[in-house]
């Protein structure tokens, strides 16, 4: 239940909806109050256009992104941990769910770094959106298949970032490993590694997926669809942090 009540939070919250509400209430209000709901609208929709160009939307994943991966320190770890970042449902030419491309993303760094240090992989995600099978079996399925490379072990239970921590603890906790190279999107690392230090590990940042923004150029100005979804990106993660704060608060007090 807590699952869908965020979900749903989280996409009345997030851009570009939470913008498009406000641009709609704007509206509605400017029929009694029209300068205040003119201006609310038109900011609004200014919002939506700045946070859709690309200048803008690198700049704010870059602002959270951590620094570049160190290999020789990532080899000091005793297991390589791979968040599940998503399903590519019922895919027509795998012949059913598979790892979505954030997911594979991760499965890619995660296979280079395997090769490089020789340590065990983990990979963690279970059926957060429904799918038929885990995250976890896709994504083992993937790097068996696809990279050469062999799971160790399986995280299969958790629905979030924080369940994917204290599961993986449990199971890691049996074979006495507790340095662990967690990959995952450099955007995702911040919020995912506090979750993972609060249960008990010493992580190494094995980030992937940097936000690359090019050369700037009048393009870096225009809106489009991918600026979007960078900017999301940035304000779910933010949500996801006050979130984690706000839940550690609420247990603490019971």
């Amino acid at each position: 239940m807590e699952f869908w009540v965020v979900k749903l939070a989280g996409m009345l919250l997030l851009p570009p909806l939470s913008l498009l509400l406000l641009a709609l209430l704007g509206l509605l209000l400017a029929r009694r109050w029209r300068s205040g709901g003119l201006s609310l609208a038109l900011c609004s929709l200014a919002a939506l256009w700045l946070l859709s160009t690309p200048v803008v939307s690198n700049s704010l994943l870059a602002w959270i992104e951590p620094a570049k991966p160190d290999v020789e320190a990532i080899r000091q770890a005793g297991a390589i941990v791979v968040l599940g970042g998503g399903t590519y449902f019922d895919a027509p030419e795998f012949g059913g769910d598979t790892v979505g491309a954030f997911t594979l993303e991760r499965l890619r760094w995660a296979a280079r770094l395997h090769r490089e240090t020789g340590l065990p992989v983990m990979v963690t995600g279970g059926l957060p959106l429904g799918n038929t099978t885990t995250e976890a079996a896709q994504m083992k399925d993937a790097l068996s298949r696809d990279f050469g490379v062999k799971v160790k072990w399986l995280e299969d239970r958790s629905d979030n970032t924080l369940q994917s921590a204290g599961y993986a603890r449990e199971i890691l906790a049996r074979e006495g490993i507790a340095r662990i190279a967690l990959v995952t999107h450099a955007s995702h690392m911040r919020r995912a590694r506090r979750a993972f230090v609060q249960s008990g590990f010493d992580v190494v940042e094995a980030s992937t997926g940097f936000s690359t923004s090019g050369p700037l150029n009048a393009m870096s100005f225009l809106p489009n669809a991918w600026g979007m979804v960078q900017s999301r990106i940035f304000f779910h993660e933010a949500l996801g942090t006050g979130w984690y704060h706000v839940r550690r608060f609420m247990v603490s007090r019971d």
